[in-house]
């Protein structure tokens, strides 16, 4: 853009945030923004757990929707090696069982050590709150480190090739866990039988301040100049590498963040139903978290959020038609999947700031004849180059 000077001349114009004109676009401070979404975690935390204590939520109905937030942690912990990263990795289950297994058997073997009873898991003392932490940091970097040991050699494939490495990975764990007392000699899975005797650990606050801080981690790294590293690798993997990223690294990067996020999710999960068995984390069990990231969309956090709560729920909620509700739930993925094939949000993002941020300044669908607020930057003052 160039503007003529008294003598004739033509000079650069750069535009300037001053000088906006009044009806300029408004916006909120990012600060304001957390505040937002951390309140509205808060009240929703809250009113669950004033609905359990007052007995509108039944013990069942709690167990649920823990199972829900479990989902919703393995969930969108996928999306970052499937829709972000681009990959199809089939052996999220393999992490979701390390996590598991770990986390259970670090906490079962430091109860007697710092004198923490069951009791204590169920009520939250402060010496199992911190426990409970120290367990399911523990689960995620085992799973984490599971994730980097088949991530680096793995990650050199693509496609279908990935998807049969991994969910060979995830038929290893299995069986490992299955066979592992006969080769140490003593107990510490529990073999075929399971793990059992797990306190429960896992409530409704504990769970969903989980999610909600899993959430935000996931958010924040792709945000982050790692996470637009990951996103370049799955628009075009040779331009990113030409451009100096380095692929090898950040592909194994979101390989082992989402083995950690998975591990952590296998500790609730531990915590929730007290016992674990190999045969739950079979192949059926990472086709069931990838059929959640699909159907939500791939790339889109709040699809994988609604999907996992769907498709848990779904299934106890059709369990009075016990003969039938297992086809009404693959019909309803089979529609899905014609009429939707990109998923129920595509790669679309929920942003709450955005929506108030558009009310803030009269952005309304039924006002689509009015003019809104201009964008930041559309009435710059405009500035020649030598002032």
């Amino acid at each position: 853009m160039t503007t003529k000077s008294p003598m004739g001349e033509e000079k650069p114009v750069i535009t300037t945030g001053i000088g906006r004109a009044k009806g300029a676009y408004r916006t909120l401070p990012m600060p304001v923004r957390y505040a937002i979404n951390f309140a509205l975690v808060a009240v929703f935390i809250v009113v669950g757990e004033l609905m359990i204590d007052g007995g509108a939520i039944n013990r069942y109905q709690s167990t649920v929707l823990q199972q829900v937030g479990i989902y919703i942690i393995m969930a969108v912990s996928l999306n970052i090696a499937t829709g972000y990263l681009g990959q199809l990795p089939l052996g999220h289950a393999g992490f979701m069982s390390v996590g598991g297994y770990s986390c259970a058997i670090f906490i079962m073997r430091m109860m007697p050590v710092m004198g923490v009873s069951a009791t204590d898991m169920a009520s939250g003392s402060p010496a199992a709150v911190l426990l409970f932490v120290l367990g399911l940091l523990f689960g995620g970097v085992c799973a984490a480190v599971c994730g980097l040991v088949i991530g680096i050699p793995v990650l050199r494939l693509k496609g279908d090739y990935l998807a049969i490495i991994t969910l060979g990975f995830a038929e290893i764990i299995r069986v490992v866990m299955l066979n592992i007392d006969n080769v140490l000699g003593f107990g510490l899975t529990g073999g075929a039988k399971g793990l059992t005797g797990i306190p429960k650990y896992t409530s409704f606050l504990d769970t969903f301040v989980v999610v909600a801080i899993v959430i935000f981690l996931i958010h924040t790294f792709m945000k982050s100049r790692h996470g637009r590293a990951v996103l370049a690798i799955r628009d075009n993997e040779i331009a990113a590498e030409a451009s100096g990223v380095n692929t090898t690294y950040y592909k194994t990067l979101a390989f082992v963040v989402s083995a950690f996020f998975a591990g952590v999710g296998g500790g609730l999960y531990a915590g929730c139903i007290s016992v674990m068995a190999p045969a739950k984390f079979g192949f059926m069990k990472s086709v069931e978290i990838l059929v959640m990231v699909v159907l939500g969309g791939m790339g889109s956090m709040l699809g994988s959020v609604v999907s996992a709560t769907v498709l848990t729920i779904l299934p106890e909620a059709l369990r009075a038609f016990s003969d039938y509700r297992m086809l009404a739930y693959s019909i309803v993925l089979i529609l899905v999947m014609i009429f939707r094939p990109q998923g129920l949000f595509g790669s679309y993002d929920f942003s709450l700031s955005r929506v108030v941020e558009r009310v803030m300044n009269g952005d309304l669908p039924w006002k689509k004849g009015a003019k809104p607020a201009s964008e930041p930057g559309e009435n710059a003052k405009e500035v020649g180059a030598d002032e």
